[in-house]
């Protein structure tokens, strides 16, 4: 289609390993809109007769109705060039000739790509507005539910689960931040660049970007054409997606052992083994923290094709349609499987409270009491707890609680602490685990309190984005719509003007 220079046809063997055709179903529909919106901007420029953008439009619109057909042509190297072929074996030379008028293939495929993926970054953060929902109901129903927290995987300090789940709905939110930010940043058309210099006829790129939904311009024609650090970053959104759920994954996968036993994961959520029939394996689980390794792999692969191309279009950057596609189409499933575990899986509250009660990660709290209520400095009140655990340990006791008060009374003797016993205590009975946590007073603690207003806080977070996103939605579909009715505006006027029984 395209060879004016060469002479003859690609070799078949050479083509089949530069065609991207079986990417491009993915912006098959993004190509057709492009095309309308520009014919439509190049017939109110002058340059396309009435008949003639009618009889584009209609050959477009046809397309829209043979996509499989269309792309599974083998002798095409792309959406691009395949659309072109049928508009020119429909409509003939002299009017399909007119379809790349003042556009190349190189801003025409950033068009497509664009598009794309301001719809991606729309369904992303939808889904996951919907994962913080799930994580904010069960923190809701779970503000009283004691569990350890854990650093090094150690035994740290007592709180909540609803902390827990809270502070996953924290890294969301930013996920959802950071794509509304990219969103600005996307949504640019690069449309009317050409190959990387601009072109001879004065087109109106506004009115084409306007028709398409994008805000603004990528006003540098070689930005447009041949930088890809948008793309980079949404990759990079998704890679920091994966990372989060892949982290949740890994704590409930280690919270289902039978050593743990904090949840149980749902029949429905499970799988089970082929020999051992007493297996409830977390497979999605898993599976998610392998996908997320692959779309680490993706960006990663997706910044090496560009660490080393000059300026200017080079198509290795064919090569990041797959990455980007593939990207979105795991991270939405992801997100939609981790959903669905989070719902339905069991919490033992029970046994999560026994956990804490029988630890020593109180410690920290009777240290910060001794230091609150002027006994000790903190330095020595941490070095007297730790030494009341250690004494613990060597009598077999599970917690500070279980020391008997002689027990106390020959550690302060050996080591020179004048502190009233009774006093201490009081300290570690009121550091108990199901009334610890009622003691911390910082902001953002697992204070019952703290919990309540976070869900709240979290609730009104999430209407807020949500709309956001759906305005943006709104934007695009109207625009889409606005363009589909320009469409048919032109095809029904001509089919109203033919003659009756016109064939």
């Amino acid at each position: 289609m395209y060879r004016s220079r060469p002479e003859g046809s690609i070799d078949r063997e050479i083509l089949n390993y530069v065609s991207s055709l079986e990417d491009d179903f993915v912006i098959f529909f993004y190509d057709i809109i492009g095309s309308e919106a520009h014919m439509i901007m190049l017939h109110e420029m002058g340059y396309l007769s009435r008949r003639e953008l009618i009889e584009l439009l209609q050959a477009l619109e046809e397309a829209k109705l043979h996509l499989k057909p269309i792309m599974k042509k083998s002798e095409h190297e792309d959406v691009h060039e395949a659309i072109e072929s049928f508009v020119v074996e429909k409509i003939g030379i002299g009017k399909g000739g007119m379809l790349q008028t003042a556009r190349s293939r190189n801003d025409q495929v950033m068009a497509d790509l664009k598009m794309k993926v301001r719809d991606d970054i729309n369904e992303v953060s939808l889904l996951l507005g919907d994962l913080v929902e799930s994580l904010l109901k069960r923190a809701d129903s779970n503000k009283e539910t004691v569990m350890l927290f854990y650093t090094h995987l150690q035994h740290a300090q007592i709180g909540t689960f609803s902390h827990y789940l809270l502070s996953y709905t924290e890294s969301l939110f930013r996920d959802m931040e950071r794509l509304k930010e990219l969103y600005a940043r996307i949504n640019q058309s690069p449309l009317g660049s050409l190959a990387i210099g601009g072109s001879t006829f004065p087109i109106d790129r506004n009115r084409t970007a306007s028709l398409l939904g994008f805000d603004q311009l990528s006003v540098n024609s070689i930005d447009a054409t041949s930088s890809r650090d948008v793309i980079m970053e949404y990759l990079s959104c998704l890679s920091i997606i994966m990372i989060t759920l892949s982290r949740i994954s890994e704590d409930l996968i280690l919270w289902a052992t039978d050593e743990f036993k904090y949840i149980e994961l749902a029949d429905s959520a499970s799988s089970t083994s082929s020999a051992m029939p007493q297996k409830k394996n977390p497979d999605p689980l898993e599976i998610l923290r392998s996908k997320s390794a692959r779309i680490v792999g993706n960006l990663t692969a997706s910044l090496t094709i560009l660490k080393g191309l000059p300026s200017g279009y080079s198509r290795d950057l064919q090569e990041l349609k797959s990455l980007v596609f593939s990207s979105t189409a795991t991270t939405a499933s992801s997100l939609s499987m981790l959903r669905l575990v989070i719902e339905t899986s069991i919490v033992h509250k029970t046994r999560m409270l026994e956990i804490a009660k029988n630890s020593f990660a109180n410690a920290i709290d009777v240290a910060e009491l001794l230091t609150s209520k002027g006994y000790l400095d903190f330095r020595s009140a941490h070095k007297l707890v730790g030494s009341l655990v250690k004494l613990a340990i060597s009598k077999g006791k599970r917690t500070l609680g279980d020391l008997s008060g002689r027990e106390i009374e020959q550690l302060f003797q050996a080591s020179g602490y004048q502190i009233p016993l009774e006093a201490l205590k009081e300290i570690i009975v009121a550091c108990g685990a199901e009334n610890v946590v009622t003691l911390r007073k910082s902001k953002g603690s697992p204070n019952h309190s703290e919990q309540v207003d976070m869900i709240l806080h979290n609730k009104m977070r999430l209407t807020k984005i949500r709309d956001e996103t759906a305005d943006r939605k709104k934007a695009i579909d109207k625009a889409y719509d606005d363009l589909s009715r320009i469409v048919r505006s032109y095809i029904l006027t001509s089919e109203s003007r033919q003659p009756k029984g016109h064939p």
